[in-house]
C-alpha cells in the first residue's frame, strides 16, 4: 500500500523501542517479529521479549542463569552463518517468550504439595505440620492442627514452610485458618497476631523426596532457613483470632523460584490454661497461585546460592519419546512435523515462526 512506511527503518532504534515497549502480552511480540526480517532481527536484537518478562515479573532477575536443555552440557556453538551472541540472542528470545505467556496462562490452583517443617512442634506426629496441608480442623472425628512449643514470652515468633507444587509459580494469594481447640474449656482458639510469607530457593541441594525425607530435613530444623535464599517478603497481615480460613492477597502476584514458601506467625495472644503458656495453632494453609509444570525447571548451580532456569517444554520430550517408539517405520513422518503436529495455541505460534525463520530448537531432522 502506498503512503505505508516501515517505523522500525524510519526511527531512530530507540523510539522504535518504545513504541514496541507498550506491547504487554508476549504473543504480540512474537507477532511483530513473525512480520519481516528486520522486525524480527530487531525484535530479537533488543531483547525485547526478555525486558517485558522482566517487566511483568521482576523476580525473574534473581535466576542466575536462562538456559536451555541442550546448552546444559554442551555450550552454544557458532554457526557459519550466524555468531554465538545471536544463538543466545535468538535462546533467550524463546525462553522468555515461553515463560512470560506460560506464568500468563496456566491456571488458578493450589500450589501446597508438601510440607517440609515447622520452627517447633508440641506434641510430634499428633499435631504435626502435615495436618495443615488437609483442609478443615477435623479428620475423620480427630482433631485436625498444627501445635508450636508452648512460651512465656508472646513475640516468639514461629514459621511452617512448605515445598510448593512446582519450582516455579506465581503467587496471588495464601490462605491460614488458625484452630480452635473445641475439647478445651472456653473453646480458645490459638491464633497468631499476624502472618508474613517468604518465598525461595535452596542455597544447597535439599532431599526432601528421599524416603526418610522428612526426618533429614525435621533433623536441620535450627539450621534450615540459613540454606535458603529468600526472594520475597511479604508485608505483614493482621489475622484475626477467629476459627475461619483467613485469605491475604499479595500487593502483587509473586513469582516464586525454587518452591520453597515459608509462612511466619509473629505474636502470640492465646495462654493454655493447662500450664500458662502461649500457643500458636493452625489447622489449614493454603497457597494460591499458577504453577508452570511443563516447560521448565530450577536447579542449583553450586554453593553461592545462584540457580538456574532450564527450559524444555513438555511437548518437545513427548514428541522425542514417541520418536523413540516408532523409530525405523517407514511410514512415521519426520521428527520436525511431528513436533510441530504435537504444539497447541500460542506454543505453536512460537515455535513455528521460529523455525520458519531458521532458528532451530535443536537437531531435529
Amino acid at each position: 500500500m502506498e503512503g505505508c512506511g516501515d517505523f522500525v527503518q524510519c526511527l531512530l532504534p530507540d523510539m522504535s523501542i518504545k513504541i514496541l515497549s507498550c506491547l504487554d502480552d508476549p504473543a504480540d511480540l512474537i507477532r511483530v517479529s513473525a512480520v519481516s526480517s528486520s522486525w524480527r532481527q530487531f525484535v530479537i536484537g533488543n531483547d525485547l521479549c526478555k525486558h517485558l518478562c522482566l517487566k511483568r515479573f521482576p523476580e525473574i532477575s534473581s535466576v542466575g542463569n536462562m538456559i536451555e536443555v541442550e546448552n546444559t552440557v554442551v555450550p552454544v556453538v557458532s554457526q557459519p552463518e550466524k555468531s554465538t551472541e545471536w544463538l543466545c540472542l535468538e535462546r533467550n528470545h524463546r525462553v522468555y517468550a515461553f515463560l512470560s505467556r506460560g506464568l500468563s496462562n496456566c491456571i488458578t490452583e493450589d500450589c501446597l504439595i508438601d510440607a517440609i517443617h515447622a520452627s517447633s512442634t508440641d506434641n510430634y506426629p499428633e499435631e504435626s505440620i502435615l495436618n495443615t496441608l488437609k483442609p478443615g480442623d477435623r479428620v475423620e472425628r480427630r482433631a485436625s492442627y498444627w501445635s508450636s512449643g508452648g512460651q512465656s514470652d508472646p513475640t516468639v515468633p514461629e514459621t511452617l514452610t512448605y515445598k510448593l507444587i512446582s519450582k516455579l509459580c506465581l503467587i496471588s494469594e495464601i490462605h491460614v485458618q488458625p484452630f480452635q481447640a473445641y475439647f478445651q474449656f472456653g473453646f480458645p482458639i490459638y491464633s497468631a497476631t499476624a502472618v508474613r510469607f517468604r518465598v525461595g530457593h535452596p542455597n544447597v541441594k535439599i532431599d526432601v523426596e528421599s524416603d526418610n525425607g522428612l526426618e533429614s530435613v525435621a533433623a536441620q530444623a535450627r539450621s534450615f532457613c540459613d540454606k535458603i535464599v529468600w526472594t520475597y517478603t511479604s508485608p505483614e497481615f493482621p489475622l484475626v483470632q477467629e476459627n475461619i480460613l483467613q485469605k491475604f492477597k499479595l500487593p502483587e502476584p509473586v513469582l516464586c523460584i525454587g518452591g520453597i514458601l515459608q509462612v511466619e506467625l509473629l505474636g502470640r495472644v492465646q495462654k493454655q490454661q493447662l500450664d500458662g503458656l502461649y500457643y500458636i495453632c493452625v489447622s489449614h494453609v493454603q497457597v494460591v497461585g499458577r504453577p508452570l509444570l511443563s516447560a521448565f525447571d530450577v536447579e542449583i548451580l553450586d554453593e553461592s546460592g545462584k540457580c538456574s532456569l532450564k527450559y524444555c517444554p513438555k511437548e518437545r520430550l513427548l514428541c522425542e519419546s514417541s520418536n523413540k517408539s516408532t523409530e525405523g517405520e517407514s511410514s512415521s513422518p519426520p521428527r520436525f512435523h511431528r513436533f510441530r503436529a504435537s504444539l497447541r495455541g500460542w506454543e505453536q505460534m512460537i515455535l513455528s515462526t521460529l523455525l520458519g525463520a531458521g532458528a532451530g530448537v535443536g537437531d531435529d531432522d
